[in-house]
């Protein structure tokens, strides 16, 4: 008995590259800015370099969207079903 066919399976990857992505994301960002907003409070002139270290962990949410994005592409029959 099969539980999904392989568009089924390529769905999940890309739900759990997105939801990886995003969990890791959150995670980076939660520690990272507690430290940001002590830094902060003490040495206000290191503003601008705080705001890339609160930037850099977007890239992990970006590219999960990318495999994500990438994963969809190969589903094969897409097409809408007519009612």
């Amino acid at each position: 008995m099969v539980w999904f066919d392989n568009n089924g399976a390529i769905g999940i990857a890309a739900a759990i590259a997105m939801f990886g992505g995003a969990i890791g994301t959150a995670w980076a960002q939660a520690s990272i800015g507690s430290s940001v907003m002590g830094v902060l409070a003490e040495k206000p002139e290191e503003a601008f370099k705080l705001i890339v270290y609160m930037a850099l962990p977007e890239l992990i949410v970006l590219l999960g969207f990318v495999v994500a994005f990438l994963l969809l592409g190969k589903i094969s029959g897409t097409e809408a079903a007519v009612a």
